[in-house]
């Protein structure tokens, strides 16, 4: 029997007298807790009606109840989909707060909450036996997360996916590949701390169900943009070890990236979820409270805003969904050992009751005043599809933004020179020092533009060099899904080749990007697998493909290429002008340092040289405020021809070449004029001498 307990919090909490349990659904008429079998989870034994509700929210508590007890909701209300009102006590529901997920969503049309090819009449099969459940948890023993301080201009983020990360890697035990456990492992830290990672940023690792179209395919949601267990580490990771569960192996996951003195960021989905559209499974909220939590058509509540593309938004004009969104992110934090998120399609965050993006929407607003997520590294993707919704530079003071017009002006300077979309040395110059023209406002710093080359949505590096065109084929839609402007260059061949004049081409390409990202002013990210010369076969969409096209191939990992990765991180961690964290100022001026930006011959540009598109080289001269402190120099040349420079007075020396056959193993001295290659990036260096006392 089910005593009153209390509204809060919500979810399900073990108390020292049995477990509370609480859910916010305001326009429910009736809300029953259904208790399972602990075994399979697939037999209801008990029925409870929760007894009390307060301000919308249902509770009740059951005494003598602990850990380990394995439930759902069935939420009763009206059927009136025309108006929002989708209530279907015949379909068990998912707790939107449940730390840990029984059983898999196999797309069966039992879940959805209407009849199959009528969807204004309510379905009345009961899905109890196979619907989402969830397990009760008690908190992880240990003590809190020790939590890592990397300073802003020392942050180099990784982005990595955890199952294709180690399902062929070497060194990992067999059992642990794919896991949590595995990614864990030394030998994949090692090889991270190696590269001068700081920050490892996984991708979506939030309990999701896939989309039906996929499972119909035999394919699934390998990216993980499908959530729906928002506390829950999603279980595929685990490695089902004795002893231990999905959260206790992830949080074994922090503590041992915090043990190397690196952060832990996951990629965060609250933009919609794997209900889909209004054709889609009732799971969760949409059986809960569907005009509540998603963002209905003001013309047609039947109907879903789309701006996110995935068939739904969440609400983020609601309070109860800003709450569903920060309550889960303390839990990752302080109970999971994150240190911050990346927000997939944030514009929907803050989205205020008119639909319009307001960087002071109540989302923000909770994230800044809270004391734990003010502390968080909080990464946005400053795009969705609904109205205005491309936002770079708009988030507010204290966010990153991933930068795609940095990634767009270095593919089009490096790679289209000659073609459409090429990009000249004042877009360059712009991007290299920081995208002030997004970024410079508000108090915000260079360290706000995430610099990328590649990411987990497009081509990877390798495929950058060696594609003009997608190859999506494998996906099921026909190669129509994924960008079609990729601002790549094959190097003369579409594809894999043998002809070595264009491997040499494409060397030398991805040499001079992954230059390119270390040695520019924001917070560089790099594409797991990258630094290994992974390819896709041309997949720029590689969502579903849970395979060797996806998973990272270290029995052919370009060795040489991630030491050249590790030698330019150190490098930007020794080269303090190419990660300063404040603002060059408009022109050099004595004590306060600048920046000077020559012709080749080492005559400063001016103003009409900016627009010569017949131009891609350039020098970049760093003067520190500091006299006494080194002086630093780009020599870049993006031209298809090698370029001669002119050595400004002094002792230089080069401390790398970007070109594979110039990059010394140590300082060499600068002749008085060099010859850099096409394509090629140099970095030099002048240390003053010390003057006699």
């Amino acid at each position: 029997m089910l005593t009153p307990g209390r509204p809060y919090p919500l979810g399900a909490t073990v108390l020292p007298e049995g477990i509370n349990f609480a859910l916010a659904a305001p326009a429910a008429q009736r809300v029953e807790l259904c208790l399972f079998d602990g075994a399979t989870g697939t037999r209801e034994q008990q029925r409870l009606a929760l007894p009390a509700c307060t301000d919308g929210v249902w509770h009740g508590l059951l005494p003598g109840a602990g850990a380990g007890l394995v439930y759902g909701w069935r939420v009763h209300g009206s059927w009136a989909p025309r108006q929002g009102l989708r209530f279907n006590p015949a379909k068990l529901l998912l707790d939107p707060y449940a730390r840990e997920v029984v059983g898999r969503y196999g797309g069966e049309d039992i879940f959805l909450g209407h009849a199959p090819g009528q969807p204004e009449l309510r379905d009345t099969r009961d899905n109890g036996a196979i619907a989402l459940k969830a397990r009760v948890t008690a908190p992880l023993p240990g003590p809190p997360p020790r939590r890592p301080r990397i300073a802003p201009g020392e942050r180099v983020i990784c982005e990595l996916h955890v199952r294709g990360h180690t399902m062929l890697h070497p060194a990992v035990p067999e059992a642990l590949r794919g896991s949590y456990a595995g990614l864990a492992e030394p030998a994949v830290l090692d090889h991270l701390q190696r590269l001068g990672i700081t920050t490892l940023s996984l991708m979506p690792v939030q309990h999701r169900a896939d989309e039906e179209r996929l499972l119909q395919l035999g394919l699934s949601n390998y990216w993980g943009y499908s959530p729906i267990g928002w506390f829950a580490p999603e279980a595929r990771y685990w490695s089902g070890r004795p002893g231990t569960s999905p959260s206790s192996e992830f949080r074994q996951l922090a503590d041992a990236v915090h043990a190397r003195g690196m952060e832990l960021v996951i990629d965060v989905v609250y933009n919609h979820s794997a209900e889909t559209d209004e054709l889609g499974p009732t799971l969760s909220l949409r059986g809960i409270d569907n005009a509540l939590y998603y963002r209905l058509r003001a013309d047609d509540p039947f109907l879903y805003e789309n701006w996110t593309g995935c068939g739904n938004c969440l609400d983020f004009s609601e309070p109860r969904v800003v709450q569903l969104a920060t309550d889960s992110l303390r839990h990752w934090m302080t109970e999971l050992g994150v240190d911050g998120f990346r927000f997939d399609l944030a514009p929907v965050l803050g989205r205020g009751a008119d639909g319009a993006f307001d960087r002071r929407a109540p989302f923000f607003a909770a994230c800044a005043q809270d004391p734990l997520l003010s502390q968080a590294l909080l990464i946005a993707e400053p795009w969705d599809v609904g109205p205005g919704g491309y936002q770079l530079g708009a988030f507010p003071p204290g966010w990153l933004e991933w930068n795609d017009r940095w990634r767009d002006a270095q593919r089009g300077f490096w790679l289209r020179q000659g073609l459409d979309g090429a990009a000249g040395r004042g877009e360059f110059a712009h991007r290299l020092l920081g995208s002030s023209g997004e970024f410079r406002h508000a108090g915000r710093a260079p360290t706000a533009s995430v610099n990328f080359i590649a990411a987990h949505d497009g081509f990877t590096l390798r495929d950058l060099v060696s594609y003009d065109r997608r190859h999506n084929e494998a996906n099921g839609e026909d190669g129509r899904d994924g960008h079609d402007r990729n601002l790549s260059h094959n190097q003369g061949v579409e594809g894999d080749t043998g002809d070595p004049a264009v491997l040499a081409r494409r060397r030398a390409k991805a040499r001079a990007l992954l230059a390119t990202l270390l040695l520019s002013q924001g917070t560089p990210m790099l594409l797991a697998g990258d630094e290994l010369g992974h390819g896709q076969g041309g997949n720029n969409n590689a969502y579903c493909q849970d395979n060797e096209t996806s998973w990272l191939d270290w029995a052919r990992a370009d060795t040489a290429l991630a030491a050249y990765v590790a030698r330019l991180a150190a490098l930007r961690r020794r080269a303090e002008p190419l990660r300063h964290t404040q603002w060059w100022p408009p022109r050099p001026g004595a004590g306060q340092g600048g920046v000077h930006w020559l012709q080749p011959d080492g005559t400063p540009l001016q103003p009409a040289d900016w627009e010569d598109g017949r131009q891609q080289a350039l020098a970049v001269l760093f003067e520190p405020a500091d006299a006494a402190a080194p002086r630093w120099l780009l020599w870049v040349n993006a031209a298809g021809q090698a370029q001669t420079f002119a050595t400004p007075a002094g002792a230089w020396d080069l401390h790398l070449a970007s070109d594979p056959g110039d990059d010394p193993p140590a300082p060499r001295r600068l002749q008085a004029r060099e010859n850099v290659s096409a394509a090629c990036l140099w970095l030099c260096c002048r240390t003053p001498r010390p003057v006699p006392d």
